[in-house]
């Protein structure tokens, strides 16, 4: 036995010593080589053919190298002057979680004194598009919102700064322009005709590192995820698997012919970071609204003036529908433009324009695109029966006229939304007043450290207790205005000055 393993350890060994032997032998007479491959194995067997018969590339190096001078990036700063600590009624503006989650990579310089603050700055980053040669460039409304000073940097490293042309919180779109001209720019494609499935790139700036493109498909569209915190919101997403991270707000998603499907907005993620779904605006509302700022300085919003609702199975049960898909008319005032037009409670909205509209925000997306005064073709199911309608939309004061630049746009202008107090809160408060329901932005959150909440009692000394002389007043006063009132729950007056100019 002995004998055996000693021969088996001398075999073991030998055959060690042998292959050593021979390695060195053939390395010695044989001198390794190093292949370099100089072009990629699939390059050529790369394509697909679209719809449309044409040959599309699956790499995606050109189109990269076609978006990327057209994809910008933003810094956004926000400046407060010096306060004391005592005299506002919310100690940390900063810490809103939509601006933490969308803004990207942000840094504070606080006063070591916590009672006397000085000068407070805050820094965002973000994503914009390049649209036209002349500078004009498309990002979200949340990136640049209550901006005091807005700085573009190219891809080529030129830094300038940038003045907004218009916003639009409904949409969460902004436009801005810098000086400069025959810029790279990306053209709009029919966000329509984008099929679900398809291969899509998204371009931006995320966690600030400059001009990162990554690739996906179009996962889902009409995506309606209530993100935006406005009561005329739209929302109706091309959700993608394309990785999308928070500084990729305001940049491109295009498709492989380069063309902008739509602005990168937002991200549905348990960490604040990216875990597979990424949610863009629609190239169509983006064209739509940019086209809007672009001649009024503001968007002209069209109305069917109805309540919707998503159909499910085991609604259509509850009413008894012939149908599953679809939009269902929950009411309609008398004097709305979907009622005059024929419409009844109860309807099935099942197309606009010949256009499939299976859930509400599909067809908030429709509206959305057409101003009043725009004629609407919608087929509907009542009870069974296919009917067709025209509809006329209408402005939100129930008119086919476009709005104009009048008061009836200084709220917008302002950035903020108000509500007129009820009889009881009068007698609570003992004092008339319009409170500050929302603030967008504008001109009062540019200049002032207002907050929500806050009730006016006085414009400039005098006592106005309705929206509408509210607005009156304002539109007709130029210079400056002092708004005072007080705050619900904070003992003392406030006042905010501001510029109209």
């Amino acid at each position: 036995m002995k004998k055996f393993s000693l021969l088996l350890l001398s075999a073991i060994m030998g055959g060690v010593v042998t292959l050593g032997g021979f390695k060195l032998f053939y390395e010695k007479n044989n001198p390794i080589q190093i292949e370099h491959v100089t072009q990629t194995p699939v390059y050529g067997t790369s394509y697909s053919v679209n719809k449309d018969g044409e040959l599309t590339p699956l790499h995606f190096t050109d189109v990269s190298k076609k978006v990327m001078d057209a994809v910008v990036h933003i810094k956004s700063t926000q400046i407060r002057g010096s306060q004391k600590s005592t005299t506002t009624p919310f100690q940390d503006f900063f810490q809103d979680d939509f601006l933490k989650e969308f803004f990207g990579p942000q840094s504070r310089i606080q006063p070591q004194s916590p009672q006397n603050r000085g000068p407070q700055t805050s820094v965002g980053t973000g994503s914009g598009v390049i649209i036209n040669p002349n500078g004009y460039i498309v990002t979200n409304n949340h990136v640049i919102d209550g901006a005091d000073d807005i700085e573009i940097s190219l891809h080529d490293n030129r830094v300038y700064k940038a003045k907004v042309i218009g916003t639009d919180p409904t949409t969460d779109l902004a436009l801005l322009q810098i000086k400069e001209k025959n810029l790279t720019h990306i053209p709009f494609v029919d966000s329509d005709k984008i099929e679900v499935g398809e291969w899509v790139l998204a371009v931006g700036n995320p966690f600030n590192l400059n001009s990162t493109v990554t690739a996906g498909i179009v996962s889902a569209k009409s995506r309606n995820i209530n993100i935006l915190q406005n009561r005329s919101a739209i929302e109706s997403f091309i959700q993608t698997d394309a990785a999308i991270n928070p500084g990729n707000s305001g940049g491109a998603l295009v498709d492989l012919k380069g063309g902008l499907v739509g602005i990168n907005t937002a991200i549905a993620s348990p960490t604040g970071a990216y875990s597979g779904y990424g949610f863009a605006i629609p190239s169509n509302i983006v064209s739509k609204v940019i086209g809007d700022l672009m001649e009024f300085g503001f968007v002209q919003r069209g109305y069917l003036g109805i309540l919707i609702r998503n159909i499910d199975g085991n609604f259509a049960k509850e009413k008894d529908l012939r149908v599953t898909e679809g939009v269902y008319v929950d009411s309609l005032p008398q004097n709305s433009a979907a009622a005059d037009g024929g419409l009844k409670k109860g309807d099935v909205i099942l197309k606009v324009n010949d256009t499939k509209t299976k859930s509400t925000a599909s067809l908030m997306e429709i509206v959305a695109r057409h101003r009043p005064g725009d004629k609407l073709k919608l087929e509907v199911d009542r009870f069974g029966n296919i009917k067709n309608f025209s509809i006329t939309l209408r402005n939100e004061k129930g008119d086919v006229e476009l709005n104009t630049k009048g008061n009836e746009q200084i709220l917008t202008k302002l950035g903020i939304e108000l509500e007129e107090l009820n009889k009881s809160e009068r007698r609570k408060f003992e004092s008339k007043g319009l409170r500050v329901s929302k603030i967008h932005s504008g001109l009062i959150k540019h200049q002032t450290n207002m907050k929500e909440g806050f009730i006016i009692t006085h414009v400039d000394g005098k006592v106005i207790d309705s929206i509408e002389n509210f607005k009156t007043y304002i539109d007709a006063k130029k210079g400056g205005i002092m708004l005072s009132g007080f705050y619900e729950n904070y003992p003392g007056k406030y006042y905010y000055a501001f510029g109209l100019d």
